[in-house]
């Protein structure tokens, strides 16, 4: 199974795919903003609305096809040029438990380094098994936000912020 790590600089290209990507992750339960039952049109309103200069998107395709997502949002404040925030971290439920998403924050590293961004933040919802890659891959606890994100059945979830120097 190859991975091709691929950067989307022209959504359009690419919005039929990615809206099927995240029409299913909702769907499986993913806390990334958005609840089931996901629209197609709201999906391809969301992508669309990624093709701004300040957010860095890449994808992993394997058999060329969109296997996962991961964006990089880069703060253009003037006193956080220095930072970005790891956003919208997905993978294809076909395509799990092969490292996608690993390949993919290893991937954003390396484009926040280019950039010249030496912080990382990131939050995501407690006891989502995201919570083990993070940390794994150096991401220290700053905090925990309860009830910060609404779940499709109306409770409120505890989210995790996290932060990373490289």
């Amino acid at each position: 199974m190859a991975v091709e790590i691929i950067n989307i600089s022209n959504i359009n290209e690419y919005v039929e795919e990615l809206s099927d990507l995240l029409i299913k992750v909702v769907h499986e339960g993913a806390s990334i903003g958005f609840l089931p039952p996901l629209k197609k049109d709201d999906a391809d309103a969301f992508w669309r609305s990624c093709a701004v200069p300040e957010i860095i998107f890449i994808a992993a395709k394997i058999d060329n096809k969109i296997a996962g997502t991961v964006q990089l949002h880069l703060c253009t404040k003037p006193n956080g040029t220095h930072r970005a925030e790891v956003a919208k971290l997905m993978t294809h439920p076909d395509f799990r438990k092969k490292g996608i998403a690993r390949q993919l924050m290893k991937e954003i590293e390396k484009r926040a380094k280019k950039e010249e961004r030496t912080l990382l933040v990131l939050d995501t919802r407690e006891g989502d098994p995201s919570n083990i890659l993070y940390q794994s891959m150096g991401f220290i606890e700053a905090g925990r936000i309860p009830n910060f994100a609404q779940s499709e059945t109306g409770t409120l979830d505890t989210t995790i912020l996290y932060y990373k120097n490289i």
